[in-house]
């Protein structure tokens, strides 16, 4: 064989092999355990060689705007996305997202061992719609509060099993001792409505709160919210760091795991990332706070893999999505990255895993928080829809950007509670007079 002609036949096959493969584009949210997926993908692309991933990583906002403009006009840039618990029962309402279950009829072999009863049903629940599965979630979370017990040993301070945050506030003010680098608390001020608006509508729910009534009306100018802005206002400004605007999940992370704050309410998920930190052998865990109302203070929210209605690659990215999510997924990062580093929240068998419960001490009250969040019971007063930290309407997402702008100006000083609230009232009211709810 000529070498002109050897270099023709390879060139050929080289084309063919290119043009049979499919590539699965996924869009992201940028948090440390799809990054670990991503770094673990190329395993599964051993495995299937036809198939190709590519992957876009974005920030929450950004990642929610985007993706629900590509789903909402049938883009077809993606063909795996990262939803949230929020977003997944209203994509699925509208067709923009395919069911897990029909597809896993469909690709039967694809689905073969993954074990959907597997699935913890509070979280499996969250991302049904009307009876069908429509994502699967790659982590799953509530909330509760996380303190270094070294600076409260210290400090002769001793937090129980279950705190209000007014003992929350108490313990915060006595350790905060900035001086010396060392923060009595950090809570989320960054603005949006999964952002400084998620553990600040708990603070809500437990003053007797909420956001709108069972006819859609908004409550935000009610005492209730006002008694509960008002302490969390008063609370990050005495007893927080600096610049509380810019803290979000990642900096309040990096303060607890070097030590430069002694207590963090915050998602459970946020427990095996400081287990493996610098501060970790000192860090415990307790419920989520109550105030007078002793419910709705822990969230409930897991983050998902769904297939776009638009994809043209469902199959292929239904095979990564069960993939990703299975159990022996589960192992993979354990073997990887340890078992305190695995995905959380999801399976019922990880919680039976006696090597989980050992590497991560904090299992067994990150799974009881995930249980007792009941997002239908979760403010005083019964509202329009299900939510602990959000209220699942399509306005929601819109009206809690903008209330959330509204609060950081007044967590950072630029305008009083009062007039944060009445800002907030009204646009809440103009968006549910639109929407035609009143």
């Amino acid at each position: 064989m000529s070498r002109r002609l050897f270099l023709f036949i390879a060139l050929a096959m080289s084309i063919s092999w290119s043009a049979a493969q499919t590539t699965v584009t996924i869009a992201s949210v940028n948090n440390p355990d799809m990054v670990t997926m991503q770094e673990l993908s190329s395993v599964f692309e051993s495995q299937n060689p036809d198939i190709k991933l590519e992957w876009l990583f974005l920030d929450e906002g950004t990642l929610r705007s985007r993706l629900t403009t590509d789903v909402a006009t049938g883009g077809g840039s993606f063909d795996l996305v990262t939803v949230g618990a929020y977003e997944t029962s209203l994509w699925a309402a509208n067709g923009w997202i395919e069911s897990v279950d029909q597809l896993a009829s469909k690709y039967p072999e694809a689905a073969a061992n993954y074990d959907f009863a597997d699935l913890l049903p509070a979280i499996a629940d969250g991302i049904s719609y009307q009876g069908e599965l429509f994502a699967v979630p790659f982590y799953a979370e509530s909330s509760f509060t996380m303190y270094n017990k070294r600076l409260f040993d210290e400090a002769g301070l001793e937090m129980p099993e279950q705190p209000t945050w007014e003992q929350i506030a108490d313990f915060a003010c006595q350790l905060n001792d900035p001086a010396n680098g060392v923060y009595g608390i950090v809570l989320r001020g960054k603005p949006g409505w999964g952002d400084n608006m998620a553990p600040i509508t708990t603070v809500v729910n437990t003053f007797g709160g909420q956001w709108f009534d069972v006819e859609g009306r908004p409550q935000i100018d009610s005492q209730a919210w006002q008694d509960a802005l008002s302490f969390y206002t008063d609370l990050v400004q005495r007893c927080g760091p600096p610049g509380v605007t810019g803290i979000s999940f990642p900096e309040a992370l990096q303060l607890m795991s070097n030590s430069q704050a002694a207590i963090w309410v915050d998602a459970t998920v946020a427990a095996g990332f400081l287990a493996g930190s610098p501060a970790g052998d000192d860090i415990r865990w307790a419920l989520a706070p109550v105030g007078p109302v002793a419910k709705g203070n822990a969230w409930l929210w897991s983050w998902n893999l769904a297939i776009p209605s638009s994809s043209d690659a469902q199959e292929a990215a239904f095979k990564f999505l069960t993939w990703a999510t299975s159990k022996d997924y589960i192992e993979l990062v354990a073997k990887n990255k340890g078992w305190a580093a695995v995905p959380p929240g999801t399976r019922q068998s990880t919680y039976a895993r006696q090597e989980y419960l050992e590497a991560a001490p904090f299992a067994e009250m990150v799974l009881g928080a995930i249980q007792n969040a009941d997002p239908t019971d979760a403010t005083l007063e019964p509202q329009i829809a299900p939510g602990v930290q959000f209220v699942q309407i399509p306005e929601f997402q819109g009206i809690g950007t903008d209330v959330a702008q509204e609060v950081a100006a007044a967590l950072a000083g630029d305008i009083t509670v009062e007039e944060a609230l009445k800002r907030s009232q009204r646009i809440a009211d103009d968006a549910m007079r639109d929407a035609g709810y009143y």
